[in-house]
């Protein structure tokens, strides 16, 4: 692959395209293709939307009018022991002109874009002018096979206090640009701090807050210098949007305090194929498709959230694990102003 920032944000949407011909893809006919790289994606761009949901907070502790923090974040979301993600069950009876080399007709498991599973050999069968056609190619696989077993991503946040208990956050990403592809984030949250509006606020050990946070990646992956399939403006442009709601307790001590929070994760990605495609091989040889699919991924699910955050003047380190459908370990820089 071109790099791991490629593959998590632009090859998320598309990976298949960095570890297979493009070309073999499409000879397959675009429905089946369409078929095949959305199953292929899925595990993912969940894993994706997992990730990109986390570190909206570190405390509940709201900041006073005018407080600030200004943090670098970092999460890697793993799937070493995710094998139900890592696969998916091809039943060729679902497609209409693929079928494996190796007992055809019998559905089994290939490999995601989290997999490892190699090897693969499928066909493509089809009649061309009166004479049967055939093509043989292998499926791809996965980061797993690559010994990559997380995703990563990053972003800088900034937090400013409002009045009674309210803070608003920013997160983003500036636009980033590595050889044919370029990504950028934003986002952006509240959180409310329930116990500021007690008389006794001042003297409680905890607090107590809900938090909103909506995050975005967008990017383009132009596809004309890989020369993966004869065409013309070939590119993939991917943009994937998360909301995460959460309620959130934490202590309120000088120094170190620990903090934990349930969360529900609402997320979408959309992948859209661009451009001319020309298939060279196979029955579908010679045919031209124009802009040929988009995949769409929906994704929702519920997160515990438990951290502990260092404070030390002016500077602040967070470090947090969030347990769900995909475990994220998330580590804070801060710093910041009362």
């Amino acid at each position: 692959m071109k790099s791991l920032l490629t593959c998590v944000f632009i090859g998320t949407c598309l990976t298949a395209t960095a570890q297979a011909d493009f070309n073999n893809v499409l000879s397959a006919g675009v429905e089946d293709a369409e078929r095949f790289t959305t199953s292929y994606m899925e595990p993912l761009s969940e894993s994706v939307v997992y990730g990109m949901s986390t570190g909206w907070y570190n405390t509940a502790d709201a900041k006073p009018l005018g407080g600030f923090e200004i943090s670098i974040i970092g999460n890697i979301t793993g799937f070493k022991n995710k094998e139900d993600k890592k696969t998916f069950i091809l039943d060729p009876s679902e497609y209409e002109n693929l079928d494996f080399v190796e007992n055809p007709g019998v559905a089994r498991e290939v490999s995601t874009a989290l997999g490892d599973i190699s090897g693969t050999q499928v066909y493509v069968e089809g009649e061309v002018l009166g004479v049967t056609v055939r093509e043989t190619f292998e499926l791809p696989s996965g980061l797993a096979g690559e010994n990559i077993d997380f995703v990563p991503s990053g972003y800088i946040q900034a937090s400013v206090g409002l009045i009674k208990g309210t803070e608003i956050k920013a997160r983003f990403l500036p636009k980033m640009e590595y050889e044919d592809a370029s990504v950028g984030l934003f986002g952006v949250g509240i959180q409310h701090d329930f116990t500021k509006l007690l008389p006794a606020d001042k003297i409680l050990p905890v607090a107590i807050s809900a938090v909103i946070g909506y995050s975005n990646i967008s990017g383009d992956y132009d596809l004309t210098n890989a020369k993966l399939i004869d065409g013309e403006d070939q590119r993939i442009e991917a943009e994937i949007g998360s909301w995460a709601f959460g309620a959130v307790v934490s202590t309120k001590l000088p120094i170190i305090n620990f903090y934990g929070g349930v969360n529900y994760i609402i997320g979408k990605s959309v992948t859209d194929v661009l451009g001319t495609y020309r298939v060279t091989s196979g029955p579908f040889a010679s045919d031209t498709y124009v802009d040929p699919f988009s995949i769409t991924k929906k994704v929702n699910g519920v997160t515990g959230t438990l951290g502990t955050k260092l404070k030390l003047g002016f500077f602040r380190l967070n470090a947090e694990y969030n347990l769900g459908e995909f475990n994220t370990a998330t580590v804070g820089i801060n710093f910041g102003f009362r």
